[in-house]
């Protein structure tokens, strides 16, 4: 089958378009017909050698973690889904590989597509909508009334978490340019900071909940805007002990996490607040669960650009400029 490859890590590497070997199922997966695949910022920095040791993927491999298609063939124990079901999903760690015309996936990581997106709007959802839902609904437990801060309101993760935020009655703040004010507003957002002119420390307090996706230096800002007993949820880093124990990582890499954030969660202990970092996880129950809010208009996808299969590389250019709206897709049909 056709594929785009990864042969080696490195910074903005060309991925090469190939043929690997077609998917070989276990008796829990779905083989899938790709019909579309999301990018995300996570393909860039496995790409560029940034996750190697926490993920140690060894070249040449196929990224991709977001996918929309059609069930082909099942494994002997699979029983949620038959041939010709709609799907998508987000792969598991270890199972990526989006960016081929076919791919296994675990039965227990797949969801039916929701009925009122393409497959290229499908697609764009399960890598985002399971990090948005793994923190604000799992481990923030957002409550009616509380107040939300979302980094980067405009990207992929800020545009389906302020959605989800808002449908979970929080009072939503996040960060963008100017120019993205009315969008994120629309989408549910009570006060857009304009990060150029603003300084959001300095206008935002007493908040219960930030969800950081940027720098350190935002990271360590945004514990002045949470009140004491409030959470600083980080999918950008860096990563903690907790996060090294649950991946089951060596002592030497527990270590290494252990110093790499023990700034910032000392600096989190002395003002109150609970900080995590946050690697979002397969889950084919909790997708079904986006689904629905999708299906009833809750919640909506936001689509960039969408890319031919066969200009997958400029796709990975574009988004590597940082100034994608929402997502991007390639799509195979």
């Amino acid at each position: 089958m056709k594929a785009f490859i990864l042969d080696r890590y490195g910074k903005k590497q060309t991925l090469r378009y190939g043929d690997m070997p077609e998917p070989t199922p276990g008796a829990d997966d779905v083989v899938i017909e790709v019909e579309a695949a999301g990018l995300n910022q996570l393909d860039s920095k496995i790409r560029d050698g940034a996750f190697r040791p926490i993920l140690p993927y060894k070249p040449p491999l196929v990224l991709g973690h977001d996918l929309a298609g059609s069930v082909i063939r099942t494994g002997a124990n699979v029983r949620r889904f038959k041939i010709g079901d709609a799907v998508y999903a987000r792969p598991r760690d270890g199972q990526i590989g989006a960016f081929a015309e076919r791919i296994a996936v675990k039965e227990s990581d797949l969801a039916p597509k929701p009925a009122n997106l393409s497959m290229a709007e499908a697609a764009l959802i399960p890598l985002v909508g399971l990090t948005a839902w793994q923190a604000l609904v799992e481990r923030a437990q957002i409550k009616p009334g509380q107040k939300v801060l979302i980094h980067a309101g405009s990207g992929g993760v800020g545009t389906f978490a302020i959605q989800l935020a808002k449908h979970l009655g929080a009072i939503v703040a996040t960060t963008a340019s100017a120019a993205n004010a009315a969008m994120l507003k629309e989408l549910g957002a009570d006060v857009v900071i304009d990060y150029r002119s603003q300084k959001f420390e300095e206008e935002l307090s007493n908040y219960d909940v930030v969800l950081n996706s940027l720098d350190s230096t935002t990271l360590e800002k945004s514990l002045k805007v949470l009140k004491p007993g409030g959470k600083l949820i980080s999918i950008s880093g860096p990563p903690d002990p907790a996060f090294a124990r649950a991946q089951g990582l060596n002592a030497v890499l527990r270590l290494v996490l252990r110093l790499l954030s023990s700034a910032i969660r000392r600096k989190a202990r002395r003002a109150g607040v609970d900080y995590s970092f946050l690697f979002m996880r397969a889950d084919g129950r909790q997708l079904e669960q986006i689904t629905k809010l999708i299906e009833d208009g809750t919640i909506r996808p936001v689509v960039d650009r969408t890319f031919a299969f066969e200009k997958l590389n400029e796709a990975f250019a574009y988004i590597d400029t940082g100034r994608a709206k929402g997502k991007v897709v390639v799509t195979l049909k």
